[in-house]
């Protein structure tokens, strides 16, 4: 039974070679194209962790906020005065650092790129638990 089960099949293969070809190149794109979106899933699942795991667990960033209400200027940035008295009044803490954003246009040779330029306190790379790969930092 099983046998003539077979020898059915393979009939049926070879007398619709066009059709089994097609099947079979089917099934292998579908498979392959699923096999591809849950790799892909999986790297940028796996990006992401990497990343909120560079940041330490131990990291504590304060900002200031947006205030409520009408005439919602942003709230008084702190004060170098400010981290350091977080720095006294909580034990523990290895680093505190100031960190200044801004968005500017930087020109060279004639082009324009408008950017974040990003600047920061001594323990700034420290904090942010980075190492620096070129240069030095400012004195």
């Amino acid at each position: 039974m099983l046998f003539n089960t077979i020898l059915l099949a393979l009939r049926s293969i070879r007398r619709n070679l066009l059709r089994s070809f097609l099947t079979m190149l089917g099934i292998v794109i579908g498979v392959g194209a699923v096999i591809a979106m849950v790799t892909l899933g999986n790297g940028a699942t796996q990006a992401v962790h990497d990343q909120i795991a560079s940041l330490g667990s131990n990291l504590l960033m304060v900002r200031t906020g947006q205030r409520m209400g009408q005439g919602g200027s942003g709230a008084p940035a702190f004060k170098e005065a400010d981290a350091e008295a977080i720095a006294l009044q909580i034990g523990g803490i290895r680093a505190v650092a100031a960190e200044a954003r801004s968005g500017a246009t930087v020109v060279a040779n004639g082009r324009n790129w408008t950017t974040t330029v990003t600047g920061g306190s001594a323990d700034w790379i420290t904090a942010a638990n980075w190492t620096l790969s070129a240069g030095r930092q400012f004195d």
